[in-house]
């Protein structure tokens, strides 16, 4: 099995995502029945809306899922889980999440461990960089 290939700074810049903007945006944010069902069943959210956010930048495009399927009610390893999931959903290979307090190690190791996938997550204070690998495409025969 060949080792997978990791996003590096040349092939883009990475975006930060600030989690505790989303956490204050959450807050005020007007729930509707809908998006109930999305935050406490979020692959419904992951699918169904995947396709209403395409003339947007990555960026808000993570961000606005984000919105939908992350949850308060949920413990902030479970948030990242979700980010994670949606960014390689997405197509992104290369962000940081800015986070309220550094992560401990237990924490990374469950994170990696759930996400199902290889990544490195690299932690600088507050600033968590997620790397996934880079999707290759099959060459054309």
């Amino acid at each position: 099995m060949s080792k997978p290939q990791f996003a590096t700074a040349e092939q883009g810049e990475a975006f930060c995502f600030d989690y505790t903007d989303y956490l204050s945006a959450s807050c005020k944010k007007r729930w509707s029945f809908i998006d109930a069902i999305y935050g406490v069943i979020p692959i419904f959210g992951m699918v169904t809306r995947k396709a209403a956010v395409s003339s947007q930048t990555d960026q808000e495009k993570l961000k606005a899922l984000a919105l939908q399927v992350l949850s308060t009610q949920l413990n902030d390893e479970t948030n990242i889980i979700r980010l994670i999931t949606l960014a390689g959903q997405q197509g992104l290979t290369r962000f940081y999440i800015k986070l309220p307090y550094a992560i401990e190690g237990e924490q990374l190791s469950h994170i990696r461990q759930e996400v199902g996938q290889p990544l490195q997550l690299t932690q600088q204070d507050e600033r968590l960089l997620i790397r996934l690998p880079a999707h290759r495409t099959a060459p054309c025969i």
